[in-house]
């Protein structure tokens, strides 16, 4: 089975426990919870039994142990994690709005991966990995944007396949470099994951038709458009097909897409049919929003065989 790997940070999240704006008074917060979009995906990628691994970088305190033991108990491989002895592990404080919307304070930049952990155990990962992840997230610098393209180059000169999360705003794609990267990595993709608007905002063009035609013309093999409660939308060059959405009560929206993008990779990799890793995929995303927590709703396949079974089936249909 081919070895999944990332390369991404882990941090945790502490959660506000009412909503409101900001966080400029004191309040009830809940965590830490195991985080990180890269980390999330990867966990959920592991308990569906697929060998996974992360590169990435925590720091010499209990956040860093509490994500370890979380990824590792469930069966990623974290040797490639650098414990930093110096920089704190990554946080995220979250705070949702009334309307749905969040206040984040992040500490990533100055964390244990604001530097590109350079070790014998990430190449030796690396070069065992069959398929590659790549989260928009984590081409947070230079550095970072050279460590994922090489290893994508890597992982296709062999034979292996690369999927891609831009998971970014449009703010993101501003940045000096960033919407460069991102293209780059794109002529490297396999598997593209866009979520809403993100298949317009990267490819630059007007429509989704034209943004699918320049997206196969870069070498793009098959495109699952995440479109949340309006469900999804699955390209690949012999056509088109869309699937609803479950409907479940949304108790946290955080790490559904990354739940959704580990199971359709693992179910992928695992040479399941595109129509049933999907409608995994999506019971792995509506699932994980029933849970609060980002990483508390990854699914083992028997838990996503119990919630589909407990919802009316997904059919794909053919794309109007």
């Amino acid at each position: 089975m081919s070895k999944v790997v990332v390369i991404g940070e882990i941090l945790v999240e502490i959660m506000a426990d009412l909503p409101g704006e900001g966080f400029r008074e004191a309040m009830s917060l809940t965590g830490p919870f195991p985080s990180g979009a890269p980390a999330i995906f990867i966990d959920q990628v592991a308990r569906l039994g697929q060998p996974c691994a992360i590169v990435s970088a925590v720091g010499d305190d209990d956040f860093g142990r509490l994500n370890l033991a979380r990824l590792a108990g469930d069966g990623v491989d974290v040797s490639a994690v650098l414990v930093d002895a110096e920089r704190p592990t990554g946080s995220a404080f979250v705070r949702y709005r009334e309307d749905g919307s969040r206040d984040f304070v992040f500490n990533i930049r100055h964390s244990a991966f604001g530097r590109v952990p350079q070790t014998a155990a990430a190449s030796r990962v690396l070069a065992e990995a069959g398929h590659l992840h790549v989260m928009g997230s984590s081409l947070s610098s230079a550095d970072f944007v050279t460590l994922n393209l090489e290893a994508a180059r890597a992982v296709k000169s062999r034979g292996g396949s690369v999927s891609f999360d831009p998971n970014g705003r449009k703010e993101m794609l501003d940045r000096p470099g960033t919407r460069e990267a991102m293209l780059a990595m794109l002529s490297l993709t396999d598997i593209f994951l866009p979520s809403g608007p993100e298949l317009t905002l990267l490819t630059g063009q007007a429509d989704e038709a034209a943004a699918l035609a320049a997206l196969f013309d870069r070498g793009v093999s098959l495109i699952v458009h995440k479109l949340g409660a309006d469900g999804l939308r699955y390209h690949d060059r012999a056509g088109s097909k869309s699937l609803s959405a479950y409907r479940v009560s949304e108790r946290d929206p955080t790490g559904a897409g990354d739940c959704f993008g580990g199971a359709f990779i693992a179910l992928w990799l695992q040479h399941r049919a595109p129509e049933e890793a999907l409608r995994f995929a999506a019971a792995a995303g509506a699932r994980a929003v029933l849970h609060r927590g980002p990483m508390e709703g990854a699914s083992t396949l028997l838990e996503l065989e119990a919630f589909m079974a407990a919802h009316a089936p997904l059919v794909p249909h053919a794309y109007p």
